[in-house]
Formats: C-alpha cells, structure tokens, sequence
C-alpha cells in the first residue's frame, strides 16, 4: 500500500511539472533606429514594436519603462535612496543634485497601434497606454514610436562619463515595454532594482560619431563597414562618408539590449571551442592591460565549468564591457569597471556571466523572486570561482567549501533581527543591507543547503533538469521546487515555507548523551530552532572510524542517500518535526568507544549557533 501511494505521489509531481512548463509566454520584436548627439548627450529614436499577445486574456492597455526618468531630482529613486537608513553609496543623494544638462530623461513623443494614434500619460518612470482597441488572445499588434532621451551623468549603472572615464553606457536607455505575464501586468516604477522583461528579437541602428566604438548585446551585422576588433586582423573596413558610423546589431530570443560607448576601448575576441565569440572592450592603461589580457583565456575556462554543470549557453557570442558602477548584467554582455587586481576582475566577470542564466535564459521575475536571480546567481559564481583555483587556472587555494562566508554572514544577519522574508518585494525591504544579504546570501544559502537535504548527485541533476526545463519561460519559486521534488523524489515544499517565507532560524544541538545499556549509546538531540530540518550526525568511533546518520524529517517523504565515500552510512527513523526532541540510538557500542559526535561537519546546514553542534569524550577534551 505504502508503495502505490508513493508512486501516485511521484506521478503527481511528474503531472504538475508538466502542466507548469506550458505556461504561455508573451512576445516582441524590437526595430530601432537612433541618432546620437555628443555634444547634447542626448538621442533621438524611432521604435517599431510587434507584440504578440499570446495570452488568453484581452489587453486594453500596455505599459512602457521610462527608466533614464529616474535620474531626475524627485524622483521616486531619489527619494528612496534619501529616505532609506542604508542607501546605495553610489546613489545617496546625488540625483537630488543634478543639473539639467545632467539628468536622465527618456520621453515619447508619439504612439501609434496599428497605425491608429494611442492616448499615454508618463508617470515618472512608467508610460502608461489606453488602446484604441483590446488586443485580443492570440492577436498580434504594430506599436510605432518617436522618442527622445537624454543620458544622465553616471550614477547607477547607466550613464555617461563613469569614475574609470567610460563615455557612454547604455543599459536602461530606451522605452521597454513591460511584461504581461499569468500575474498580470508588471509596470514596476524604476526604484532601484530589479529588471523583468518580454522575451523577442531585437533589431537596433545606432548612429554615432565615427571615432566610438561600441559594445552591445547581438551581433554586429555591418563588420566590414566598422572594423575596430570586429574584422580579422589586416583586413580593413570600408566605411562609408561622413562624421558617422552606423552600428548595426541584431540579437533573438533576449529580453533587453544594452550598449556602451567609448573612443578609446580596445577590443579583443576569442572563439571558444563550441563556437561562442567571447568579446572584450576596454580601457588599455597601467590599471587594465595585464590583467584584461588573462581574462579572456579564463573565461573561456569558465564556460567550460558553467555550460557542464549549469545548461548549455544558447547564444552566439558575450561581451564583456567596461562601464557602468560596478557590474551588472544584460543578455548577451555585462558592464563591469574594469581597473580591478585579477581576482576581483575574474570575481565580477563570473558572478555578471553567470547571471545569463539565472537573469538571462531562465529570467526569473526578479522583482518578486531577487534571491532566485542573485542568490543562484551567487552559489554557482562560487563554485565557479572555487573550480578556476582548484585547476590552477585562477591564483589562489581552492576551499572545501567555498560558500562558508554566506553562512557566517547570514548567521551574524538573522540573528541580529533585522532580516525580512526573501518573499518581500525587492523594492520594499525596509533597508539595503536585508534585500542585500537575504538575496545575495541567503539566496545563496538555499542551494547549498538543498544540496545537504537532497544528496549532490540529486542536486547536479536538479540544477541542470531546472535550466533544461524553464530556459525561457519566467519560471517561479514553486517551479523550481517541483524540479527539486522530482529529481530528489523527496516532499520540499515545508523548506519553501521556512526559508524563504519566514526568518526563522535553525538550530539543532545535542542534549546528552549516555549509555542506554550494555552496548548501546542514546544521543538525545534537540531542536531548538524553529525551522525543521533534517539533521546529518557524525560519529568518530575508537580507532578513528566514522560513521554519518541521516535523521530525515518526516515530512520530507524520503531521504538522501550516501554522499561520501570515507564513513560508514544509515538512514535513521524519520524526526517528527513537532518534537522538540530526538533519541538517535547507537547499537554495538559502549560509551567509552565513542570519541566524537557532531552535528553536519559539512557545514551546508545553516546552524545559527555552532556551540551545542559537537560532544566529545570528556577525557578526550583534557
């Protein structure tokens, strides 16, 4: 009987995954033409946008980003960053001090639907469209625009004239239709972060001064009327008359389109084995030359490592681009300041890659789920970061666990009361430093410590079966743990609840431990945590050796089996996670044989107090 429900449990799990995997998704294709003035720092354009409503729902109305509106004084972005106890240093309050030539602006200044003209309104940083007709399911529609922009002075991640002296980086720049997905629509105001976007093929001409050389997402279509990097060495472009060049990309299948600008980039290619074109613009000077030339042949590496163990990278090339404040990612290129040692250098170049498959591909709304993006995003870049030494292709000692900083730094977090739910919104932590260590750390902490819960065989098939499954489809926290569930056959949603919907904290210790007749040894463990977790206990016998006892929780359904090879293994009876206590009994053995017990040494369960982890033979303590 106990099988036919577990097989009916596991046929649940499979239908539900498959169901989940068809939700629909919207669509766009982007053409844009845009002429730019240097001496204004502005830009005029045109946008041609075919959206596709594949929806089943009829849309009478459609909203746009207008994100470059946020570098105004009063603005909402302001305001937060000077009202907040914690705000982003790189902010504070300088849009509150810009002048007029230095604020952003992006504005539209027509609107058509099928050539019919449409009624819009700005708010701040969202246009907002009553449409002359609903867009039926299925339908597709014409949007055709006139805008302007002006580019802001750089202070968070657009901008013009960074501290390393970038001209131009063009992230945020243009008006973004906003996704309409199974939750409706998400016109989010530009607060400060996080980015969603409608999946489709972009089409984009810039017009600069011929002296520019730029970096975008896509590839190049006109090489032989550019040159700079983009023609073999030796073979020299036929550029056409006049004080500008046109830039011609296309890129498929991406939700943004990000540039950067700059008379004095060097640019460098390498073609990786599996044909993606790794590109990289930069600044040459005594701060970048010697170690933007290593960059290449690592990254090259870490595509390696990334596309094994996180999903094959779908698209044709990546750029890295120094710009912007710091780094951030886009679809098929990152901006990240360059006049960094190698380490930091080869750091934020993996954690902004690594984000092409947690922010690109699999694009998780970011808004309601940061820790899905910076979180995954976090993990990986550490294991990236720690396979990169442990080859020796990144100077440094690899680390047994490369992620024990998280768990020190969430520790010191919770435990200090002002950690929020990772469910918050991202816009509405109540500081900085709780959306920061919640999404990047805890974030982080949720893998591994799915990891310890599951098995690492079970969750290297989870982490590629979720990218393999969702690529493409904005997949949420409850996608993700059916992946989990299916692949570790285990019940997880319990770890969902406590982790991410709560901040209560796991702490598990050991009570006592004492004989319980002639051979046999009773260790009372406890729970003094309110967050159930399944708990890994190692015991060191006499003559060193050790044996590791999984308590599984009892609402888990399942338990993970064994992880390594050098200690002895059992699964023991389930822990009913009301009890506040557990009797883990050792069978054969006297008390005088046993010289250790330690709760999880491999620290992937995030314990918040270490000190009732460990028992030790009392005269083995003197």
């Amino acid at each position: 009987m106990k099988q036919l429900i577990w097989m009916a449990l596991l046929s649940a799990f499979v239908i539900s995954a498959q169901a989940q995997t068809q939700r629909w998704q919207q669509r766009v294709e982007y053409t844009m033409d845009v002429d730019f003035d240097l001496s204004k720092h502005q830009f005029t354009g045109t946008q041609r946008l075919v959206y596709h409503n594949n929806s089943p729902d009829y849309l009478d109305r459609a909203y746009w980003h207008l994100y470059f509106n946020a570098f105004q004084p009063g603005s909402m972005m302001d305001v937060r960053s000077r009202t907040l106890p914690d705000p982003d240093r790189r902010v504070g309050d300088r849009i509150s001090k810009l002048k007029p030539e230095e604020e952003g602006h992006l504005h539209v200044r027509s609107l058509t639907m099928n050539g019919r003209p449409v009624q819009y309104e700005e708010a701040g940083t969202i246009l907002e469209a009553q449409l002359p007709e609903p867009i039926a399911p299925g339908q597709s529609v014409v949007f055709e625009m006139e805008f302007w922009g002006q580019v802001p002075l750089q202070i968070r991640r657009s901008g013009r004239d960074n501290a390393e002296g970038i001209a131009y980086s063009m992230s945020q720049w243009y008006p973004k239709l906003c996704e309409y997905d199974y939750q409706g629509w998400h016109p989010e105001p530009y607060i400060g972060r996080e980015f969603y976007g409608v999946w489709g093929d972009f089409d984009v001409t810039i017009h600069i001064d011929k002296d520019y050389i730029i970096g975008a997402t896509g590839v190049l279509q006109n090489p032989e009327q550019i040159g700079y990097g983009y023609l073999p060495e030796g073979q020299q472009p036929q550029r056409p008359a006049g004080d500008k060049l046109t830039w011609h990309f296309k890129a498929e299948n991406v939700h943004d389109f990000v540039w950067a600008a700059d008379p004095d980039y060097k640019h460098v290619t390498r073609t990786r084995k599996d044909g993606t074109v790794l590109h990289f613009f930069y600044q040459e000077n005594e701060r970048t030359r010697e170690n933007w030339a290593r960059l290449p042949e690592i990254m090259d590496r870490a595509f390696d490592f990334i596309n094994a163990h996180y999903g094959q990278y779908p698209y044709p090339q990546y750029s890295f681009i120094q710009g912007g404040d710091g780094g951030m990612e886009y679809p098929m290129a990152t901006l990240i300041t360059g006049e960094r040692n190698l380490g930091s250098l080869v750091g934020v170049s993996v954690h902004e890659l690594m984000h092409s498959w947690y922010q690109g591909v699999l694009a998780t709304n970011e808004s309601l789920y940061a820790w899905m993006d910076e979180g995954f995003t976090s993990y990986a870049s550490a294991e990236v970061m720690n396979w990169l030494r442990r080859e020796g292709i990144l100077p440094g000692e690899p680390s047994d666990n490369p992620h024990l900083g998280d768990y020190q730094t969430y520790t010191r977090f919770a435990l200090s009361g002002q950690e929020e739910p990772l469910c918050t919104h991202a816009d509405h932590f109540q500081t900085n430093r709780a959306y920061g260590i919640g999404s990047y750390v805890k974030g982080a902490i949720f893998l591994h410590q799915l990891q310890y819960i599951v098995g690492k065989e079970a969750f290297d098939r989870i982490m590629l079966d979720y990218f393999d499954t969702w690529k493409f489809r904005h997949p949420n926290d409850e996608d993700f743990l059916r992946i989990a569930e299916k692949n570790s056959k285990m019940v997880l949603d319990w770890y969902l609840q406590y982790w991410i919907h709560s901040t209560h904290t796991i702490d598990y210790g050991i009570k006592e431990v004492a004989p319980s007749g002639k051979k046999q040894v009773t260790v009372t463990l406890e729970r003094v945590g309110k967050m159930p977790m399944p708990v890994d206990v190692v015991i060191t016998y006499r003559k060193g050796r050790k044996e590791l006892v999984t308590i599984p929780l009892r609402i888990m359904r399942g338990a993970k089996p064994q992880e390594f090879a050098d200690m002895d293994f059992r699964v023991a009876d389930d822990w009913p996670w009301v009890n506040p206590t557990y009797e883990l009994v050792l069978e054969g053995v006297k008390l005088k044989h046993v010289e250790r017990i330690e709760i999880d040494p491999s620290r992937r369960l995030a314990d918040v107090n270490l000190l009732n982890n460990v028992w030790e033979k009392p005269d083995r303590k003197k």
